[in-house]
């Protein structure tokens, strides 16, 4: 979907390593919750609490997810899934914008 309507955004940005990547909360009357983001190039590892869903809204993200051995690039308009509880590496050439989903299991 390329807007969501009937949300809350919180204000204030989610920064990590160093201004590098940025994000802000959107939550949802029904209680889930998603950020927008942007990374800037860099590599990063990130850990997870819930699923989390991320779609690559523009750039292309190239990540080791759990358990894999093999890196995977994943382009504008694709998504990949990561495991709740976990931690993935990305590496990030260009500007990446995403939105990633919050899933509770």
């Amino acid at each position: 979907m390329p807007e969501f309507k009937n949300v809350t955004i919180v204000k204030k940005a989610n920064v990590y390593f160093d201004g590098k990547v940025t994000s802000r909360t959107v939550q949802f009357e029904d209680g889930t919750k998603k950020t927008l983001g942007i990374m800037n190039p860099g590599e990063y590892e990130f850990g997870t609490g819930d699923k989390e869903i991320m779609e690559v809204l523009g750039g292309e993200m190239t990540v080791l997810l759990p358990g894999e051995t093999e890196w995977k690039t994943f382009k504008e308009g694709e998504a990949y899934e990561v495991k709740a509880n976990s931690s993935f590496k990305l590496k990030i050439e260009g500007v990446a914008d995403y939105c990633c989903s919050y899933i509770k299991e």
